[in-house]
């Protein structure tokens, strides 16, 4: 496709993961298998966390809409990919590359969010642990899910309305393997520059103010925990937040590196890694990480398919 000039194309190309050619069929082996995992693994949460009773807790009304997220993150992106490396070009149309960025977004920004609400959960259980049940009430845990919802939506329908009702111009081709506000926004003729400013305030926002609670939380659990006298009291916190706390240095750990590394050494491969890890690696990781490390959840298994 030529030089454009509208406001609608029918079509754009997604450069893909990676440029070199032999190593498309490897790849495509490598992620079918990834989404397999994350598909199994976060249904597997969301499931055993709703049908077993002893699972109804707070900690894994969180766990579950982790896994909704994670599910939801994962199949925005990995199927469309999938069928790219199998394909001989890679096309999406507009309107689904809207809607694949719209759900990209909204999936993103929510389990941001979603972390800083289970970082609070562990607080009080640690900080608090007599007052646990009556601070953490289902109204609360709702209000706790449903404002990074509600705040994911309206930041995800703001930036796609804007870009996808611009005008586009140049080449069709995104640099990127989905359909990502970043490398849509330079492909726009106008507003550029109040677009970009858009996105980085939103994205500042989210990324450190959720960040920066998360923090002051550990920090307060950090001080409780020093001032347990027992082992045996900080084992068991350690315990009730450690698989919390792994999936928050993952997921800010992989964002992070990605925003501060200098531009002088940013490339397409590197780039491109590092996107995966937080849309297909880290979705298949946390199920794992909350399955390996919480008994509950063995537990829950093994009541599942009656495993003596």
């Amino acid at each position: 496709m030529g030089k454009q000039n509208l406001t609608v194309l029918p079509e754009f190309i997604l450069l893909g993961v990676t440029r070199h050619s032999e190593l498309q069929s490897p790849l495509f082996g490598v992620f079918l298998l990834i989404y397999m995992v994350t598909v199994v693994g976060n249904l597997g949460m969301i499931i055993l966390t709703k049908m077993d009773s002893c699972l109804h807790t707070p900690m894994y009304f969180f766990i579950r809409h982790l896994a909704f997220i994670d599910l939801g993150n994962s199949t925005v992106i990995c199927p469309k990919m999938l069928l790219n490396f199998v394909v001989d070009e890679n096309t999406i149309s507009y309107y689904a590359c809207a809607t694949q960025m719209a759900f990209f977004l909204l999936f993103i920004i929510s389990e941001l969010f979603i972390l800083l609400a289970m970082a609070y959960d562990c607080y009080v259980a640690i900080c608090n642990p007599l007052l646990y049940n009556a601070m953490m009430t289902q109204r609360l845990c709702h209000v706790l899910v449903g404002i990074p919802y509600l705040c994911s939506t309206f930041q995800s329908l703001v930036v796609t309305i804007k870009i996808f009702t611009l005008s586009f111009c140049g080449s069709n081709v995104i640099s990127h393997f989905y359909c990502g506000d970043v490398p849509l926004a330079h492909m726009l003729c106008s507003h550029v520059q109040e677009l970009g400013l858009l996105i980085i305030i939103f994205s500042a926002f989210n990324l450190i103010s959720s960040l920066l609670l998360v923090l002051v939380s550990y920090m307060l659990i950090l001080i409780a925990m020093f001032q347990m006298r027992s082992a045996k009291g900080r084992k068991k916190a350690l315990s009730t937040c450690g698989s919390h706390l792994t999936v928050v240095v993952v997921f800010y750990g992989t964002l992070l590196f990605m925003y501060v590394q200098p531009k002088s050494i940013h490339s397409f491969e590197s780039e491109r890694m590092v996107s995966v890890f937080y849309t297909l690696v880290i979705p298949m990781l946390n199920p794992l990480i909350y399955s390996l490390r919480k008994k509950e959840v063995k537990n829950a298994f093994y009541r599942f398919f009656k495993i003596p």
